[in-house]
């Protein structure tokens, strides 16, 4: 079981602590993890939620999903619009507080964490994610290691629609021997058809594999015509050469980066989609675009939930980060607020 969908939690104040650590509690107990497991998971929660209302009266939002094939982990996202945080290394010791606490609260969610990674700016916010693993059953003190692809680290954030319990846009990764295969979908509409639709697209690309990204769209259109519909991308990435081919229909965006060394990265290359609607209407002519993605360099797949016009260039080293942070704060400041949300941030990786 994989699960894709980031469960979202609104922090407004500090009335909604508890609401939210018995909402991630209960997802944690049916995920397995144990109750030592569950009171790091609680600590994380506690004080990423006490730094949300004490850092910005906006406050912010937690996402949440389970992480690993086999559920092994559990990922934890916080996200505010805040001051940011004009010294963090500093702020990360224990006793260092702006707000006259013991500050302890980001010494103990890195403490509680099996991996760790922030991003801020003063002026525009702060991300924290944490992930915590289960135990080793045969090694009481070893922490399963985050899965993590050849060649390629991949992560995303994929939110619902707010009102809606499942979102209707979906992602998949597949690996050969020869090839690392990324797709992304969105169904049309949102709530359970849209999902049915991005679903049904996932599988018909898991059950062939087709190298050919445009080859691949052409047997999913086939697949999934009793459905609402879905716009997707394929893109094949070739890991002998680092070739990347890709295909699009409809409004799923992609863009590849690069930072030649500099603080900040810089657009490469626009992957540009086909118009149409798989399952409906598509092309009778699509070729696969040929580009190529090295060492260092970013792919980033978004559903229309984040605006057309968004730009990471102008975060000074965002591209050394964890990927599936980067896709947050693409999220967090790019997001409509008016559809599901779908970003995949792909690092080629030595």
């Amino acid at each position: 079981m994989d699960v894709k969908q980031h469960q979202r939690f609104i922090i407004a104040d500090r009335s909604y602590l508890n609401l939210v650590k018995r909402d991630i509690t209960k997802l944690a107990e049916n995920y397995g993890f144990s109750e030592n497991e569950i009171g790091k998971i609680n600590i994380v929660v506690s004080e990423m939620v006490s730094n949300l209302v004490k850092h910005t009266s906006a406050g912010g939002e937690v996402l949440v999903k389970p992480v690993g094939d086999d559920l092994s982990g559990i990922e934890i996202i916080s996200i505010d619009y805040g001051p940011g945080m004009v010294d963090p290394e500093r702020m990360m010791e224990d006793g260092v507080s702006t707000h006259g606490t013991a500050g302890q609260g980001l010494g103990a969610i890195i403490r509680q964490s099996a991996f760790f990674d922030y991003y801020t700016l003063p002026e525009s916010g702060t991300v924290l994610l944490s992930r915590i693993f289960k135990q080793v059953v045969d090694s009481p003190f070893l922490s399963k290691p985050i899965p993590k692809p050849e060649k390629l680290e991949v992560g995303a954030i994929m939110v619902a629609k707010n009102g809606e319990t499942v979102c209707g846009d979906g992602w998949e990764m597949a690996q050969t021997e020869t090839n690392t295969y990324i797709v992304a979908f969105d169904g049309l509409g949102h709530g359970p058809d849209a999902n049915a639709a991005s679903t049904e697209a996932i599988k018909s690309f898991k059950q062939n594999l087709i190298d050919s990204p445009s080859n691949a769209l052409r047997q999913i259109h086939a697949d999934i015509r009793r459905t609402r519909g879905a716009v997707g991308a394929v893109c094949n990435i070739h890991k002998a050469t680092g070739e990347l081919d890709f295909c699009g229909i409809g409004n799923i965006n992609g863009k590849i980066f690069g930072s030649n060394g500099q603080k900040t990265v810089s657009v490469l290359k626009n992957l540009v989609s086909y118009n149409g609607t798989l399952g409906h209407n598509i092309p009778n002519t699509m070729h696969d675009l040929r580009t190529e993605i090295q060492m260092g360099q970013l792919l980033v797949l978004h559903s229309d939930g984040i605006k057309s016009r968004w730009d990471v260039t102008k975060y000074p080293d965002l591209h050394r980060h964890d990927p599936s942070l980067i896709a947050a704060i693409i999220y967090r400041d790019f997001n409509r607020g008016t559809d599901d949300v779908l970003v995949i941030v792909a690092k080629a990786k030595s």
